[in-house]
């Protein structure tokens, strides 16, 4: 199999312009729908809500509707294999696990454009791992440029304050976290769509995580019921419109688009159409919350984007990759 190979690839006309290849429009789709997730996490957890809540409340949300898509569509009997679980235990414990709750809890304590340039580490991160699965050679530039990517994503707490006042603090951390974990659910549910579909990959992640979301979010209600002076009453309109725009899109529709783009592929080259998502998430900030970006916060952002570039396109042939056990072309059925 590969770049090209996709189980989303279709004999009709094509939907999208032909002026970039497909997988580069599907994935800048998802990048767009992605880019409001820091900016709108924040206002989550500071509108009232809990991190935990905000963290696996959303994918609970997501769950119901990836389970009604499987149903509606008949999916749920085109189940995956034992090998494919596994890997896609490695998609649920990034995008639907580590990601969410990891950003809620650093959220709460650091600017959402903050947030946005620790995250801009991301795009080098899915593309060191994507070298990794794919056996794809890559010279020292390439991992020189990675090193380089997240330390300076972690120099940006330093430069930044973290929100909380000089040096590199806890909330650097659960953001480093999260793009670890974001960057290994990205790569493995690239891959793993051009097996089972990209939208059908997503779904079964957010299916295989729903049991443990579920129990803590019903966790995090009692806590907040047990708490004196907490009520829902005080969470505020906005929480919860930012809260449904994280479980519907952010954590459902945006990975069809994010995942059928790295399906079509090339993975590489799709995953530099990310690089532009920092740069988003710091608009929407200061648009939607009104945030001050400092000289630092820029300064930081447009060195972690020059690495992760750099990065991304260091990157020289492949070796022969396994062909999937089931036929790719199989799986793909719209919702």
């Amino acid at each position: 199999m590969n770049d090209h190979s996709s189980a989303t690839a279709g004999n009709g006309p094509p939907i999208l312009p032909p002026i970039l290849p497909p997988g580069l429009w599907w994935g800048a789709l998802g990048v767009l729908a992605f880019s409001l997730t820091v900016p709108l996490t924040r206002v989550a957890v500071t509108g009232g809500l809990s991190p935990v809540f905000t963290g696996t409340g959303r994918a609970v949300v997501a769950a119901v509707l990836a389970g009604v898509a499987l149903l509606v569509t008949g999916q749920y009997r085109r189940r995956p294999h034992a090998r494919q679980w596994l890997r896609l235990g490695l998609v649920t414990g990034g995008v639907v696990v580590g990601f969410p709750v990891c950003t809620s809890f650093a959220l709460q304590d650091v600017p959402a454009a903050h947030g946005a340039v620790v995250i801009a580490a991301l795009p080098a991160a899915t593309a060191a791992v994507t070298v990794l699965r794919t056996k794809e050679r890559a010279g020292v530039r390439f991992w020189a440029a990675a090193a380089l990517g997240a330390a300076a994503a972690a120099t940006a707490g330093v430069l930044h304050g973290g929100g909380t006042g000089g040096g590199l603090h806890g909330a650097d951390l659960l953001l480093l976290a999260a793009v670890a974990t974001g960057a290994v659910g990205y790569a493995e549910g690239g891959l793993l769509s051009r097996e089972l579909g990209s939208w059908q990959t997503i779904c079964w992640a957010l299916v295989l995580g729903s049991p443990v979301m579920a129990v803590l979010s019903v966790l995090s209600l009692l806590s907040v019921a047990g708490s004196a002076g907490t009520a829902w009453s005080a969470v505020s309109p906005d929480a919860w419109a930012a809260f449904g725009y994280l479980g519907v899109v952010s954590m459902f529709l945006g990975f069809f688009a994010w995942y059928r783009g790295l399906a079509l592929g090339p993975m590489l080259q799709v995953s530099q159409v990310q690089l532009v998502q920092p740069l988003l998430s710091i608009a929407w900030a200061v648009l939607l919350l009104g945030e001050h970006v400092t000289l630092p916060t820029l300064l930081s952002g447009l060195l972690v984007i020059a690495c992760a570039t750099t990065a991304v396109r260091a990157r020289t042939t492949r070796t022969t990759r396994t062909t999937p056990s089931q036929p790719p072309t199989a799986m793909e059925e719209k919702p």
